[in-house]
């Protein structure tokens, strides 16, 4: 089962700091480390190293050749990636003495995705393949819309969730995958239960995966509810983690794994994406886990 993931690539400028900076505070950061990332990219090879068959559309600039080869190296097929003038999307991101992050992203004009390149993309593929989408590029509406008429089946991972997101075609997706964040936003709830039972009903056809960091994930479908444990991990750098989670859950998911077993898989995935530093160079491959 190929996936096509239309999703973001950046260039990662990570920074170790004691705490995350503050509004008119000057820290001086410990480290700083270049990465390949985009929670598009991340996705990409989290699917990889799940063993699935993924292939990735997107847009770099000139400067992005150290992303394609970080998805090449991966398995993933870039035959779908546009490079075009200038500078690739990137992030600043601070990374504090616990693991957790800030994140500063900047994209310029290299997520104008345009209805010609989209429609030149989703006609490759075929009715019953899957589309993955984020939302870190530009027509992610018109996306989902050109991936439905071509009978593909979406799942969206709304993240960074903006107001916005409310306003796409949502009832066009097959499987939400979103934090508690997101789900919050998209309920106008806050228990994890409640958004839970709430996108469940609002979104009846759909299988809602909710991720709950520490505290684990949800999932409900059509009156089915499963919840999976979070496995215990010394964070690190949490950047991947949801990428990693959202990646190996979908590979095995594809595969035909029970729902149960596909969430299991991407639960110890995350864990061990948590005790590395990066974002793409901590997913870990299946090997190390199965």
């Amino acid at each position: 089962m190929r996936i096509l993931n239309f999703g973001s690539l950046n260039i990662d400028y990570v920074y170790s700091v004691d705490s995350i900076v503050k509004p008119g505070e000057t820290l001086r950061a410990k480290d700083r480390q270049v990465f390949c990332g985009g929670k598009g990219l991340n996705q990409s090879i989290a699917l990889a190293h799940a063993e699935a068959e993924v292939y990735h559309a997107g847009i770099i600039g000139q400067d992005g050749t150290m992303l394609l080869d970080a998805l090449r190296g991966a398995g993933v097929n870039t035959d779908l990636i546009k490079m075009v003038e200038g500078d690739s999307s990137h992030t600043v991101i601070q990374v504090d003495s616990s693991g957790q992050n800030s994140i500063l992203f900047f994209a310029d004009d290299n997520l104008d995705v345009t209805g010609d390149f989209i429609q030149e993309v989703i006609g490759q593929f075929n009715q019953g393949e899957y589309l993955l989408l984020q939302n870190e590029v530009a027509n992610t509406s018109l996306i989902m819309e050109k991936a439905h008429k071509q009978g593909m089946k979406i799942v969206f991972n709304p993240s960074p969730i903006q107001e916005e997101v409310k306003h796409y075609p949502l009832h066009l997706v097959d499987v939400f995958l979103v934090n508690e964040i997101e789900g919050s936003m998209l309920s106008d709830l806050s228990e994890p239960d409640e958004i839970l039972s709430a996108l469940m009903e609002k979104y009846q056809n759909a299988h809602i995966v909710l991720t709950l960091g520490e505290q684990g994930a949800l999932y409900g479908h059509r009156g089915e509810r499963i919840f999976q444990p979070a496995y215990p991990a010394k964070a690190v750098d949490t950047t991947a983690a949801g990428d990693t989670f959202t990646g190996f859950f979908l590979a095995a998911y594809l595969k035909g794994s029970a729902v149960k077993d596909a969430l299991e898989l991407a639960a110890k995935a995350s864990a061990i994406s948590v005790s590395r530093k990066g974002a793409a160079p901590s997913i870990p491959k299946l090997s190390e886990i199965v």
